[in-house]
C-alpha cells in the first residue's frame, strides 16, 4: 500500500511540476523589480534601473530576443522592507512577471522569502550578498555577484596579509544586511587569529552615527569596515577624518556601500578620499581594454546620456545582458524552467573580458579592490 502511495505522490508532483511550470506565449515578457527611486538611497535605484534597462532597450530596438520585447516593471520601496513585500505581490499576482530581477538589499529581499519559496519564481541578479541567497537547495535564487564574505575575506587578507594591519573595527547598518556583513567580518578575523577591537551600528534609513562613533573613537583602530549605506558612511569618514584618534584609519567599504555615491557625497562635504578602499563585486567601467566595458559605455551614451556612468549601473547593465541572453537561447516554449537553466549555463565568454563560471548559486566569483585617485578608481594589485 505504501508503495502505491509512493508512486501516486510521485506522479500528483510531477504533474503539479509541468502544470506550475507555465509557457509564456506573449510577445512581451515582463521582467519585475522592486528598488529604492525615493529615499536614502535613491541613487542605488537609478543606477539599476538605468544599467538594466540600457540593455533591454538595445535588445527590444535590436529584436535580440526572437521577436518579442522585454516590459521592465519597477516599484519603489524607498529601502524598506514592508514595501518591497507589497511591490512583489503586485508583480507576481497582478503583473504575473515572468521573473524577478535586480531587487536591492538584503533586507528587502528577506522580506520577501516567503513568497519566493511559495512561488518558486526565477529570482536572478538581486543586489546583496546575503549568505541566504545562496544556498544550493533553492534552485530559483541565482546571483550574479560574489558574496559579502567573499568581499570581506579579499579585505582582510589584503588588510592583514599584505599591509600588516590587524587593529580592526567596525560600522555597520543596524539590520540584515549589516548583520551578513558583521557575521562574514568575524569569521574572516577568526582565521587570521583576529578580533575587532570596536563596533559601532545605526539604524538603517538614517544618518543617526554618534553613538557609534564613540564607541569606535576610543580604540584607535587601524582600519574601520563600513557595513551601511553611502550617506551614512559618507558621514562617518567626514567626522573621523576630522578625529585625531582617526583621521588616519583605514576605511573599508563593500560594494552595496556605492563607491561612486560615497566619492560625491565626500566632496559635497568638503572632505577626501584618503585612505579609502572600495571592495567592487565587478571590474572598472572604465576600462576600456574590456570590450564589453565599451558596449555598455555606448549603450548608456545613447540611453541615458544625462547618467554618471558607475559601478551599480555597470553591474545592472551586464547582469541584464546575461538576463536577455539566457531567454534568447531557450529553444521552443519559453518556460521559467528553461529560463532557469540557460541562467545556470550562461556562456563563459559573454561578456568579453570578465569570465563567467557558475559555481554556488553566482556567475561571478571574484572581488576587486580600488582606491580613488585623481579623479578616478585605480584598481589595487592584491
Amino acid at each position: 500500500m505504501s508503495k502505491k502511495l509512493f508512486i501516486f505522490t510521485s506522479i500528483f508532483i510531477l504533474f503539479y511540476l509541468f502544470i506550475k511550470d507555465d509557457v509564456f506565449e506573449d510577445k512581451t515578457i515582463s521582467i519585475g523589480t522592486s528598488i529604492p527611486n525615493t529615499g536614502i538611497i535613491k541613487s542605488w535605484g537609478e543606477a539599476v534601473y538605468s544599467g538594466a534597462n540600457a540593455y533591454f532597450s538595445y535588445a527590444n530596438e535590436n529584436n535580440i530576443i526572437k521577436n518579442k520585447k522585454i516590459n521592465f516593471l519597477v516599484y519603489d520601496d524607498k529601502y524598506e522592507p514592508e514595501l518591497t513585500y507589497e511591490n512583489t505581490q503586485k508583480l507576481i499576482y497582478k503583473d504575473k512577471v515572468f521573473a524577478l530581477f535586480g531587487f536591492v538589499g538584503t533586507p528587502t529581499v528577506k522580506r520577501v522569502l516567503p513568497i519566493l519559496y511559495d512561488e518558486n519564481i526565477p529570482f536572478f541578479s538581486s543586489f546583496t550578498g546575503a549568505s541566504f541567497l545562496r544556498d544550493e537547495k533553492n534552485k530559483n535564487f541565482i546571483n550574479f555577484r560574489s558574496s559579502y564574505e567573499q568581499e570581506i575575506e579579499t579585505l582582510i587578507n589584503y588588510l592583514n596579509s599584505i599591509k600588516k594591519l590587524n587593529k580592526i573595527a567596525v560600522f555597520y547598518q543596524n539590520d540584515d544586511y549589516g548583520e551578513e556583513g558583521y557575521i562574514s567580518l568575524i569569521n574572516s578575523l577568526k582565521q587570521k587569529n583576529l578580533k575587532l577591537i570596536a563596533e559601532g551600528s545605526y539604524k538603517r534609513n538614517t544618518l543617526s552615527i554618534n553613538h557609534a562613533f564613540n564607541e569606535i573613537e576610543d580604540a584607535k583602530p587601524e582600519v574601520i569596515f563600513m557595513i551601511g549605506a553611502y550617506k551614512t558612511n559618507s558621514l562617518f569618514i567626514k567626522k573621523a577624518k576630522e578625529n585625531e584618534n582617526l583621521k588616519d584609519a583605514i576605511f573599508c567599504t563593500i560594494s552595496f556601500g556605492d563607491a561612486n555615491s560615497i566619492v560625491k557625497e565626500l566632496e559635497n562635504l568638503n572632505s577626501n578620499t584618503k585612505n579609502i578602499i572600495f571592495s567592487q563585486v565587478v571590474p572598472s567601467y572604465t576600462n576600456k581594454n574590456l570590450p564589453v566595458v565599451i558596449e555598455y559605455q555606448e549603450l548608456m551614451k545613447k540611453y541615458y546620456p544625462n547618467n554618471e556612468l558607475g559601478f551599480l549601473s555597470f553591474e545592472a547593465f551586464l547582469s541584464s545582458k546575461i538576463l536577455v541572453n539566457a531567454i534568447s537561447r531557450i529553444k521552443g516554449e519559453i518556460t521559467r524552467s528553461k529560463f532557469l537553466y540557460m541562467l545556470k549555463t550562461t556562456p563563459t565568454n559573454l561578456l568579453e573580458g570578465i569570465p563567467l563560471a557558475y559555481n554556488q548559486t553566482q556567475l561571478l566569483n571574484k572581488t576587486y579592490l580600488f582606491e580613488y585617485k585623481n579623479n578616478e578608481f585605480i584598481e589595487i594589485e592584491k
